[in-house]
């Protein structure tokens, strides 16, 4: 059984088609059939189930695709300790990320771990779910590493640490019936039209269980994945909003408010998965995270978060 089937095979089940899994692992479309069809004629079972819209797993595709995994990741793992030992790091690097974090720099981070490590090759992904689809790409197996806003306990099969929290704060606009008040309460939001993420992203779990542990009901009216553009909405009186301070521009139509009896912390952590260890080369860019993490005091960089 060749290690490259099952990288076909595996490339194939997580992007759920043909040409998906050509164009991820840059190959021709034909060399990932024919890789497939060798792989179930070897196993003497049908893997994937085609058809004109879809592919899906059989049974026994479904039953292969975590050894398929394990197999890949122990090669992975033979070739890190050799390229140790020989003084270098190679291989790939897969990591998800928020869709923007003005917390952490970012490309300084991944530009900093390129210059010290050329071979190695680093895969950036967004999830359009937020951190919820983040969690699940890791322990799917599709991510080495991840940046994610979980708040509480991690999910099962992730190993979470923790970086650093910020105050969320409630946005208005100015002119709002709150915008005076020096603090409002969980109480005086009820009735009120709110922008917010979908559920999933870490910022909505936060504001969601607040006004839970508060027994008020809360309207999402509006739902953005970019949190510079839900200020701009706030701005233009389509809602209000519960941010981080840092996602919120310093502009004069927009007034900041504390909400004083409610617990909303917005965490930033990195996330691992707690079923497969990560390689050595997501170990080195692990141990480089807390250096790039912006001091107090640092300026603001209006983005989104998850």
């Amino acid at each position: 059984m060749e290690l490259r089937h099952l990288a076909y095979f595996v490339a194939v089940a997580e992007e759920g088609s043909f040409t998906r899994a050509a164009t991820r692992l840059h190959v021709v479309q034909s060399g990932v059939s024919a890789a497939i069809k060798a792989l179930e004629h070897e196993l003497d079972a049908p893997l994937l189930e085609r058809t004109s819209k879809r592919v899906a797993l059989t049974d026994a595709g479904a039953a292969l695709l975590p050894r398929a995994r394990a197999a890949l990741d122990a090669a992975r793992a033979a070739r890190d300790a050799v390229d140790e030992v020989r003084g270098g790091l190679r291989g790939t690097v897969r990591i998800g990320t928020l869709t923007a974090i003005g917390l952490v720099d970012l490309p300084a981070l991944l530009g900093r771990f390129h210059r010290t490590h050329p071979e190695v090759i680093l895969q950036l992904t967004v999830s359009t779910r937020g951190s919820g689809g983040l969690v699940d790409a890791l322990t799917d197996g599709s991510l080495d590493l991840a940046m994610v806003s979980v708040p509480g306990r991690p999910p099962a099969g992730v190993h979470l640490r923790q970086l650093l929290w910020r105050p969320m704060e409630l946005v208005l606009p100015a002119g709002h019936r709150l915008a005076g008040r020096p603090v409002v309460r969980v109480a005086d939001l009820a009735g009120e039209q709110f922008v917010d993420f979908p559920a999933g992203f870490g910022n909505r779990t936060v504001v969601d269980r607040a006004f839970a542990a508060a027994g008020v009901d809360r309207h999402v009216s509006l739902e953005v994945v970019d949190i510079s553009t839900g200020a701009g909405f706030v701005r233009h009186g389509l809602g209000i909003a519960i941010l981080p301070r840092f996602a919120v521009p310093d502009e004069a139509d927009l007034v900041v408010v504390p909400v004083a009896d409610a617990d909303l912390d917005w965490p930033l952590g990195v996330a691992t998965s707690a079923i497969r260890a990560p390689g050595a080369a997501a170990r080195a860019l692990l141990g480089m995270i807390d250096d790039h993490l912006r001091p107090p005091g640092a300026p603001r960089d209006a983005g989104s978060v998850s």
